[in-house]
């Protein structure tokens, strides 16, 4: 049987919006990866998101057992409460972020996955190291184009 992957998410903006990046790291068995990117424009929130997305892209195995550990209610709630599945049913009409669930749920379909919400700034090692991937690839040039970031959706929309 396949070890269980865990994954550790967070993300960053500053100024949301605002220059943000995200932190990610994999743990399975003795092997660890972190992974982090940062972006000119974006929010907190498609950060949070991206973190996931970036550590569910980079599993190898579909079918693999995993825990994403988040201080995101917006990420953990939206999927261990349902929300994202109605919103998805209703082609996520006034939601933010449309383009991100549309990748996350992709993936997440490919795998066992279980989150689990953690207090941010908790002194949880694996989140704090990712709290700090996250800003400082907010921070490091070049900063990447958040190309499905509408700003327009910040006063239109949901979250």
């Amino acid at each position: 049987m396949p070890d269980k992957i865990t994954i550790y998410t967070d993300g960053a903006a500053s100024g949301n919006p605002g220059p943000g990046g995200y932190g990610t790291i994999l743990i399975c068995g003795p092997y660890r990866k972190e992974l982090s990117a940062g972006y000119r424009l974006t929010t907190n929130n498609r950060m949070e998101l991206m973190a996931v997305i970036a550590g569910l892209e980079a599993l190898k195995k579909p079918g693999s057992d995993v825990e994403i550990f988040t201080d995101s209610k917006y990420v953990a709630d939206a999927v261990e409460k349902g929300w994202v599945f109605k919103w998805e049913s209703k082609q996520f009409r006034k939601k933010k972020n449309r383009d991100l669930w549309i990748r996350f749920l992709n993936l997440y379909r490919q795998h066992k996955v279980r989150f689990i919400w953690i207090k941010g700034h908790n002194n949880n090692p694996e989140n704090e190291k990712c709290d700090k991937l996250a800003v400082e690839a907010s921070k490091t040039e070049p900063l990447l184009e958040d190309t499905g970031y509408n700003p327009e959706e910040e006063t239109l929309f949901e979250a």
